[in-house]
């Protein structure tokens, strides 16, 4: 026979409701995960397949530190060969008709901080469609919880606008311990993917490409010096990325 709530014991009735909260909190962190490649950036897509005179220039804004920024063996830059312009080459090949702005707005050196910082002037005046964060070998310094405030800034303050946000993990350092999770490379890749479910955004696991691509032993072949990836690496990433612009039938 089901009882009243009213008649169970406060005791009963307590551990009753600490195990729904329970439950709803398990259900809401298995759905809590990123986006859906296949369908995130439809509506970015459908802006790039359109032909002139109906199109509009679509804008995409990459945020971060050395790498998407293009230097390669310090103090060499090789934006050219570096995942933002490969990026806009493939997508050049998938939409012809398209208009497509890159721009740049990272800077060697930078932590997230700084960039949080200058996130009005320097990427959200440029009106981007789509926005891709890529911070975290440079967050070593910052530590996770300063790191993780400045990157919900910028997500907040980007979605807020209706801007689509990817979040790329770190690529790799080879003076870090991969695969051990408790060293600081590793807890900042960890926290992009939290972050990344936490939002819904899209999330590019570059870290995880590079690891899946060479074993440590053979991670050098990716790298044109301990914490910059060459051009092989970089199309690791940027092929990654175009998984999320695959043209509608």
């Amino acid at each position: 026979m089901r009882r009243d709530p009213s008649t169970l014991s406060p005791r009963i009735w307590r551990i009753s409701i600490s195990a729904f909260a329970l439950l709803v909190f398990a259900a809401l962190h298995t759905l809590a995960q990123p986006a859906n490649p296949d369908t995130f950036l439809d509506t970015t897509i459908a802006e790039l397949q359109k032909d002139w005179p109906a199109n509009r220039t679509v804008n995409l804004v990459f945020h971060g530190h050395s790498v998407p920024a293009g230097y390669f063996k310090t103090p060499v830059v090789d934006s050219l060969e570096a995942y933002p312009h490969l990026v806009r080459a493939g997508l050049a090949q998938r939409f012809p008709h398209a208009v497509i702005n890159v721009i740049v707005s990272a800077i060697g050196g930078e932590n997230s901080q700084k960039g949080a910082a200058r996130f009005q002037s320097d990427v959200l005046d440029h009106r981007p469609d789509v926005l891709f964060i890529d911070y975290s070998l440079n967050d070593r310094g910052l530590g996770l919880d300063r790191a993780a405030e400045a990157w919900k800034q910028m997500i907040q303050q980007a979605q807020s606008r209706g801007i689509k946000v990817i979040l790329l993990t770190p690529t790799p350092d080879l003076k870090s311990d991969l695969g051990n999770a408790e060293d600081p490379l590793e807890q900042q890749a960890a926290q992009v993917r939290r972050l990344a479910a936490e939002f819904n955004t899209g999330l590019i696991d570059s870290l995880e490409l590079f690891r899946k691509a060479r074993d440590k032993e053979h991670m050098d072949e990716l790298m044109s010096q301990r914490n910059h990836p060459n051009a092989l690496g970089h199309a690791l990433v940027a092929n990654s990325i175009l998984t999320y612009f695959q043209p509608r039938p």
